[in-house]
């Protein structure tokens, strides 16, 4: 009777193990596969930001009477603002985020969670832009001060400020800024 038990054992035993085994080279296929699954069905960083902030266009106008337009998104309120681009791995080149305060005030801000390098343009109520911070640094804890009173901040690339000639006078034309 013991050599009919484990003779009638062995076949099931056998075919458990091939279907666990199957079973777990199909799952590792399917985990090695996942990333790319993921990464093309993944929203781009732009279609995850449309979901989150309202979209507006922004004008800078420089010293060298140039007028350069930005598509942004804006943060308007303390869920966003706090938000912001963290998580942001690609910004278009005409791309970037509007913090938008109530009053003016003294204004610090953080890179934390921020994947990618910013320039940040420090605009009084005006529409004036009274402090650039170019080349942010990604993940840094170390605050960024406007250095006055402010009632916005735009984000950009780094780089973008140099570029286009963005400096402290440049002029932003946005309805969020009163021109003076």
């Amino acid at each position: 009777m013991m050599a009919i038990v484990r003779t009638s054992l062995f076949p099931v035993a056998s075919n458990l193990l091939a279907t666990l085994c199957r079973g777990a080279m199909r799952s590792c296929f399917a985990m090695l596969l996942l990333p790319v699954i993921a990464t093309a069905a993944a929203p781009s960083d732009a279609q995850q930001l449309d979901k989150l902030f309202e979209r507006s266009t922004m004008q800078v106008a420089t010293d060298d009477s140039q007028l350069h337009t930005f598509k942004i998104w804006i943060a308007d309120n303390n869920e966003r603002r706090a938000r912001g681009l963290m998580f942001v791995t690609k910004l278009d080149a005409d791309a970037g985020m509007l913090f938008i305060y109530e009053r003016p005030q003294s204004i610090s801000m953080w890179m934390k969670n921020t994947r990618i390098p910013l320039d940040m343009l420090f605009v009084a109520a005006d529409g004036r832009v009274v402090r650039v911070v170019e080349h942010t640094e990604p993940e840094s804890l170390k605050t960024i001060d406007s250095g006055g009173d402010v009632i916005g901040v735009i984000e950009l690339n780094a780089g973008a400020a140099a570029k286009l000639h963005i400096k402290a006078g440049a002029r932003v034309i946005h309805p969020a800024f009163v021109s003076g």
